[in-house]
């Protein structure tokens, strides 16, 4: 049974492959090489494969037969998949969200949408970890513990492609904080065809965009 430091260890090797890999700082199809990474990390080998392991069912590093591992691969093609799959889930719980969240889901909705406002841009993890509280407080009153995790789950394969997007012109002409207040006003009003309709926009302006930047 794995000790308490090797847990810690290997929680905080994931969550730092995992923010490197979703940035683009670890590209897709780079080589993960355990004794690379115990020296960058300072950590031990244990904590790396475990991490690794835990990345490869969260489909952001794939398992090479006996060889080890890489940055999970990306493509025109599954942006297409993750974002149909995400438009589809993120629908379906957004509606019951809207439809059934209570008082606390909305105050906590304002909140998280308050604190995203209020973040800086250019300090990227903060601003992502607050992006995703956003989105992810959107469906939290869903009723499903596991539509939610297939939510965040698809959100974490998403947003490697969106930093693509952010190094376009284009998409750094569109009103992204705008969009996400008009999608907050319909929630807390309650309009499950608003709130969904101004969603799917939202992510489809993404995909758009990212359109032309994948090969």
């Amino acid at each position: 049974m794995p000790t308490q430091t090797n847990q810690s260890s290997t929680q905080r090797t994931y969550l730092t492959l995992r923010n490197e890999i979703i940035t683009g700082k670890l590209a897709p199809g780079e080589r993960l090489k355990v004794e690379t990474l115990k020296e960058n990390y300072g950590t031990g080998a244990s904590p790396i494969r475990e991490a690794l392991s835990l990345l490869t069912s969260d489909q952001l590093v794939e398992r090479l037969d006996q060889r080890g591992f890489r940055v999970a691969e990306t493509s025109r093609h599954q942006f297409q998949e993750i974002l149909n799959l995400r438009c589809t889930l993120e629908d379906m719980a957004l509606r019951n969200s809207v439809a059934n969240g209570g008082r606390e889901w909305e105050e906590n909705l304002v909140l998280v949408h308050h604190y995203l406002s209020r973040t800086d841009r250019t300090d990227i993890e903060l601003f992502e970890e607050r992006h995703k509280s956003f989105h992810m407080a959107l469906l939290e009153a869903c009723g499903s513990p596991i539509l939610l995790r297939f939510c965040g789950q698809l959100y974490d394969l998403n947003v490697r492609y969106r930093f693509l997007a952010g190094r376009s012109k284009s998409y750094s002409r569109r009103d992204v904080e705008s969009e996400h207040l008009a999608i907050l006003d319909a929630a807390v009003s309650r309009d499950v065809e608003q709130s969904s309709l101004l969603l799917m926009d939202h992510y489809r302006s993404t995909g758009a965009f990212l359109a032309e930047l994948i090969d």
